[in-house]
Order: C-alpha cells, then sequence, then structure tokens
C-alpha cells in the first residue's frame, strides 16, 4: 500500500522539521504516490494527481486571492497534501487565506517549524513508495500463483470464491447476465443481508467496461466469460474504493471461473457432445432424416425400429446455487441416461439440448417395449437418488422422419407432468390428459383471453380463487372442500356464494363448473405461484 500523508509526517527525515497540520486534518489517510519539491506558483499545471508537495513559499504572492488559488488548483489536480517550512517567505506562521482554502478543500496543510532537507524528505519518501510497489507485485504475483494453480487444479467455482474472500477479507457473489445468483461466499457476514434483493440491486449497477467499481453500491464488479462469451458477473463488495491488489483477486478469480466453465464443457464426453449435436439437427427439423440416420448408424446407433423420444427434467434443484448446479446436474443426467440405456440395451442417442431437459432418442424393441423403458426409468433414479425427475416418453414413430414428433411430444409431456401429483416412473400422453393440453395450448391468446374471461372477476382475490379451486378439485362435494379448505361450512359457503355473485355463474351447472376448472387449470399452468 503506499504511504499516507500521516505516514510521511511520521518519517524521521520529517519529524526533525516539527511538522504541525494547520488544515485538511481528515484528509491525512490520503494516499501519497510522490514527493515532489517546488518553488513555483503554478506548479498544479506539472501534476497528475498523489503529489505531496513541499515547499518554502519564496514564490508565493501575499495576495490572499493568490494564495486561495493556489490551493485551489494544488486540490483540483488531486494533490496529497502541501507542506510549507516556514522561516524563508513566513517567519512563524501562514497566512489565513492559505489556511482557510486548504480548510476548504480537505487538503493537509502541515507546516514545519524546523529547516529541513527537502532532498532527504524526498528520498525518504520515494524509498516508501517503492517499497510499497514492490511489495504490492510481490503479493500480486502471490495472486497470481494461487489462481493459477486453482485453474490447472480445476477447481469449483465454490473453492474460487473462497479463496478469493480469503484474500480480500470481502463477501464475493457470482451471477449470471441475467442478475441470477450462481454461487457466493459471505466472508464471514450475514448470507441473507449479502443476496437481500440481489437481482434489483445488482440491475441498478450498470456494467461499463470488464471491471468498474460502482461507489453507489460498493460494488467491484468483474465479467465472467471466455471466447466471446460472457456468461456472469463476479461481484466483490467493497465499502472503499477496493485497492489495486483486490482488483487484482477479482480479475483472476473470474478468470479462473471462466476456464472452469471451459473445461466442464471440455469433461463432457465426445460422445454425449456428439448425441447432442445429431438430437438438436433432428429436433431443427431441416437436416434430411436420411443423412442423420447415417450419422447415427456411425455412431452404433441405427435407427432401424421404433423410435421413441425420451425427456427428462429434474424437479428440483439446491437453492444455494441453482443455475450452476443446475448444468451440472443435466450434465450428470444424461450420463446416468446412456449407461441406463446401454445396460438395458437400448440403442438410443442422449443428451443436453437446452437448459432443463436431457433428450434421449431411443430404438424400442419390437416387443416388451413398456418393461424396458420402466427399468430404464428406475436405473436412472437408482443412480441420481438425491435428484426427483420426471421421466416422459413420447408416442412411438416408426422412421427417423418421425424422430422430431416424438421427442417434441416427449418434452411437452415431462413439462406437463411436472404439474401432477402422482409420481409414476414414466409418463406419457395419456397421463397428463387435459393438463397435457392445457400446456401445449399456454401460450395460445385464445386461452389467455378464456382465463381472463371466466376468471376474470377473481384473478386478484387468491382467497375466493383457492376456494373455487378445492370445489372443482372435489368434484363439487362441498363438505370435502371447505374441509380441505381449513374453514368452516358457514364461511366456505360464503365464499361459494362470492363466487357465484362476482362471476355471474351458478356453480350448481355442471357445464359452468368444467370450464371453470379448466380455466383454472390453464390459469395454474401459466402461472405455477
Amino acid at each position: 500500500m503506499l504511504p499516507t500523508v500521516a505516514e510521511v509526517l511520521d518519517l524521521p527525515e520529517l519529524r526533525q522539521g516539527k511538522p504541525r497540520v494547520v488544515a485538511g486534518a481528515t484528509g491525512l489517510d490520503g494516499r501519497v504516490r510522490w514527493a515532489h519539491v517546488a518553488e513555483l506558483a503554478d506548479i498544479a499545471a506539472l501534476l497528475t494527481g498523489g503529489e505531496l508537495v513541499l515547499t518554502t513559499g519564496i514564490a508565493l504572492s501575499d495576495a490572499p486571492e493568490a494564495l486561495a488559488r493556489y490551493v485551489d488548483e494544488l486540490a483540483a489536480v488531486g494533490a496529497a497534501g502541501l507542506i510549507v517550512e516556514l522561516g524563508r517567505r513566513w517567519r512563524d506562521r501562514l497566512p489565513s487565506a492559505l489556511v482557510d482554502a486548504a480548510h476548504r478543500h480537505d487538503l493537509p496543510l502541515v507546516a514545519l517549524d524546523v529547516e529541513t532537507r527537502f532532498v532527504r524528505v524526498t528520498e525518504a519518501v520515494v524509498a516508501r513508495i517503492r517499497d510499497a510497489q514492490l511489495a504490492e507485485l510481490r503479493t500480486t504475483q502471490v495472486i497470481h500463483e494461487i489462481f493459477t494453480d486453482l485453474t490447472t487444479a480445476g477447481a469449483e467455482p465454490a473453492e474460487v470464491l473462497r479463496e478469493a474472500a480469503r484474500l480480500t477479507e470481502r463477501p464475493l457473489v457470482l451471477e449470471t447476465m441475467a442478475h441470477q445468483v450462481l454461487a457466493y461466499d459471505s466472508a464471514g457476514e450475514d448470507p441473507v443481508s449479502l443476496l437481500s434483493d440481489w437481482a434489483e440491486r445488482s440491475r441498478a449497477a450498470v456494467q461499463s467496461g470488464r471491471t468498474r467499481y460502482h461507489p453507489e453500491q460498493h460494488w467491484l464488479t468483474t465479467v465472467v466469460g471466455a471466447r466471446g462469451d460472457d456468461w456472469g458477473r463476479l461481484v466483490l463488495v467493497s465499502p472503499t474504493a477496493p485497492p489495486h491488489r483486490h482488483v487484482v483477486v477479482a480479475e483472476r478469480a473470474a478468470s479462473a471461473l471462466a476456464v472452469n466453465r471451459l473445461a466442464a464443457r471440455d469433461r463432457e464426453s465426445l460422445e454425449r457432445q456428439t448425441h447432442r449435436t445429431l438430437l438438436t439437427e433432428l429436433l431443427g427439423g431441416d437436416a434430411d432424416p436420411a443423412d442423420l440416420a447415417a450419422r447415427a448408424a456411425g455412431l452404433g446407433v441405427a435407427l432401424t425400429g421404433p423410435l421413441a423420444g425420451v425427456a427428462v427434467r429434474p424437479r428440483t434443484t439446491s437453492a444455494a446455487a441453482p443455475a450452476l448446479e443446475s448444468q451440472q446436474a443435466l450434465r450428470d443426467l444424461s450420463e446416468a441416461i446412456a449407461s441406463a440405456a446401454r445396460k438395458a440395451k437400448l440403442p438410443a442417442l442422449v443428451g443436453v439440448v437446452d437448459d432443463i431437459t436431457v433428450r434421449a432418442l431411443v430404438v424400442l424393441p419390437e416387443t416388451g417395449a413398456d418393461a424396458v423403458l420402466g427399468q430404464v426409468a428406475a436405473e436412472v433414479r437408482r443412480s441420481a437418488p438425491a435428484l426427483p425427475v420426471v421421466i416422459a416418453v413420447g408416442s412411438a414413430a416408426r422412421s427417423p422422419g418421425g424422430a422430431r414428433r416424438t421427442l417434441s411430444e416427449a418434452a411437452q409431456v415431462a413439462a406437463a407432468a411436472l404439474h401432477l401429483a402422482d409420481d409414476r416412473d414414466v409418463h406419457r400422453l395419456d397421463d397428463v390428459r387435459l393438463r397435457g393440453l392445457l400446456h401445449l395450448l399456454r401460450d395460445d391468446e385464445r386461452v389467455t383471453a378464456f382465463v381472463e374471461r371466466e376468471l376474470g372477476a377473481l384473478l386478484d382475490d387468491r382467497r375466493l380463487l383457492d376456494a373455487l379451486r378445492h370445489f372443482c378439485d372435489h368434484g363439487g362435494n362441498k363438505s370435502a372442500a371447505a374441509a380441505a379448505a381449513h374453514l368452516s361450512r358457514t364461511a366456505y359457503y360464503a365464499q361459494l356464494a362470492r363466487v357465484e355473485q362476482l362471476l355471474g355463474v351458478s356453480l350448481g351447472s355442471p357445464e359452468s363448473v368444467v370450464s371453470l376448472h379448466v380455466a383454472l387449470l390453464a390459469r395454474d399452468l401459466a402461472d405455477p405461484s
């Protein structure tokens, strides 16, 4: 660290001059970048900031406005302070115009009562600065070595953040470009306070350049990414402008995180990468099916029998680092599915083709397909017991040309099955029934208009919506619905009467109940909250 003005005043070479701080004491913690002896009234034009100016004042005017201007100019360029030796220009005290101007800018103004060898002072200050710079270089080298070791060892993000927090003693947060928290290290501070309203605060810290300090948020931020693919941002919480070594730590940690992500991608087996490419092209629908079939055959997956699309979606991920763990979970899941297919002797293309689902195109046996798929599902769940998953299968296709349909159908069934209460081994289109249809149509404007038309008067009243939902879920049995709502019959019946009044319908009409139930299902699929 560069020495402060106070530390410079404590040097033996200056102490012998009996320094007295006569103004700007609050600026004594400012850093001194250089010491400069100057007997010029317009020295400010030659400074670049951080200099401690030493003078006898012999070139300065007696005019108060000239003295004030002299200090104003020093403050404007960011001088660290002004030291004036008494005896040559002013005998026992400094002019009030000089003192008042220094007070106004909080610029340290020091009077030396005893003649001082300025050359000795500048030598001592420069030696101290060079020692600080050398120490900074050594610290920077150590930081580089630490993060180089972490990078070559393939350290996980949590380990990288832990080391960065240790070196800076500051909390760090790794987020996506969409301001979602991937991982963090609170450095011993309260994590709840650290992450409270994170997305809102992060959006306010607009990034410009690769690394920037945001004084309003007290954040140092640096972009994380490589090969032109910026995917995240590393935030170091710093109540004051961070020293250079903290900037180095943040940038090296960001580099280690970027390399870690690339390495994680490369760790995915070549087989999975190749399968993912083929599945992506099959889903795209533009490639020649015969060409894709030939390439699949070259991988040992002959698309000659009945084909079924399989989609596997995790139900939950850890809240500590959701996006990060989700990607790792999908990669592990794809390997588990490929292994299960091999054990069942099912040729299959398996890969992660989006951020939420593992896809597989399986060649089914002519007989016993359901039993074999059940075996695969059981093996997948056995290999990843801590990760609840939904496994869905599309209806069989008889040629590579139908692969896109069965793959898409499986993904749609998996998405719809997430909202089902049952936990069967394998879901098919028949299982999701009306929910499946509504899931397929969830983005249709006509469905949205239907929901608003049927439920419009209740959409802002969760209490009445829940009352109607209980009524529909229990097939119109008011007693069972009241029990499910944990209300007395009188209170619950009053809520249903209010629903009928607001909607202008009779809950005794089967057609009305069906229509309202469909609207509720469509709303819940569009807005699970």
